[in-house]
This record gives C-alpha cells, sequence and structure tokens, in this order.
C-alpha cells in the first residue's frame, strides 16, 4: 500500500468537493478547481476527508495510487490557501517591475521582456530584494509560469547571473586562470 495514498486528505472549513465518479471539482475562497483522474482509483469522501482507494496490485495502479492522493491534496490546498514561488534576479542592471499585472524584465537584452500572468496567476515584485513572486491557486501553473520566467535569463555558470529560484544552488566554474610561469 502506498503511504502517501492511504493518508486521508482533509478538507479545510470554506472547501466545496464534489466527486462524480473520476471526476473531481474542489472550490474554495482562492478558486475553483476541476480533474478527471484515472477510473481505476475510487475518490471517496468520508465525512471532512477525502479518502483515495485502489482495487488491484497492478504496478499501473500503485503508480496512480499515490499520485492521485497528491494531485488532490494540491487541489485542496490551492483553492484554500493557494501557493507561490519565489524567484531572485542576480546581475548588475537586472531589475523587475510591473506594467499593470504584467511582469516586465530588464535582464541584460536590448529589450524588455514583458510577461503576461495567466489566468488565477498574480506576480508581485519587491525592488529591495529583487524578488519575484509567483502566487495562484493551481500549484502546476504557478509552476511552469516561475519556471518560464527562469528561462528568460536562466543563471549562468561563471558570475551567477540570471533569474533562479529562493534558495537555489548555482554550480558555479573557475573562470579563465592566469598565465602560469
Amino acid at each position: 500500500m502506498s503511504r502517501i495514498g492511504r493518508m486521508p486528505v482533509v478538507i479545510p472549513a470554506g472547501v466545496e468537493v464534489q466527486i462524480e465518479g473520476s471526476q473531481v471539482r474542489v472550490k474554495g475562497p482562492k478558486g475553483e478547481l476541476q480533474r478527471t483522474f484515472a477510473p481505476s482509483i475510487a475518490i471517496e469522501r468520508d465525512g471532512d476527508r477525502i479518502v483515495v482507494r485502489r482495487f488491484s496490485d497492478k504496478p499501473v495502479e500503485r503508480a496512480l495510487h499515490g499520485t492521485t492522493r497528491a494531485v488532490l491534496a494540491n487541489m485542496v490546498q490551492g483553492v484554500s490557501a493557494g501557493f507561490e514561488r519565489v524567484l531572485e534576479i542576480e546581475g548588475v542592471g537586472y531589475r523587475a517591475e510591473m506594467n499593470g499585472k504584467n511582469l516586465v524584465l530588464y535582464v541584460g537584452y536590448s529589450h524588455p521582456v514583458e510577461m503576461e500572468p495567466p489566468p488565477g496567476v498574480t506576480f508581485d515584485v519587491d525592488q529591495k530584494t529583487r524578488q519575484i513572486i509567483v502566487r495562484g491557486y493551481d500549484k502546476e501553473v504557478v509552476g511552469q509560469v516561475a519556471a518560464n520566467i527562469r528561462n528568460v535569463r536562466p543563471p549562468e555558470p561563471y558570475h551567477g547571473k540570471g533569474i533562479h529560484y529562493l534558495g537555489e544552488k548555482i554550480r558555479r566554474k573557475a573562470g579563465k586562470s592566469g598565465k602560469a610561469k
């Protein structure tokens, strides 16, 4: 039995969950998410908890068991508390600013790079610490938007300049060595 899969997902106050076969709809104060899961996994509501069960020990169902529970837990947490990813900007002259709801990046190109947030995602920029905060209720979308921002100027290994996640270790390389005598 999957250790993750057998743990129930607790539904906090203010979150509505509708289960219709393999389709699950979760609605909360931050937004609404809907997803269709594999029919080989049973999703049931037990009071204020969601329980995920599998019908057999086939490897495919064993893999889906924990994954289904983790995705359900992310849906419930997203609509109740939300998710955020923090990115940092390193480099002389590199900066980010907001233009309405759009994010504008000045990261060494001849032009500013403007990024529009998808529905359900918001950007926040802290000029003092040079951080970009991506917030939203869908964990997959928040992570993908943060990855797209990082890909505008990924950190380079010699000086560490670029956009990286908060706490990310950048593997550094030694630069040119001087003339050996």
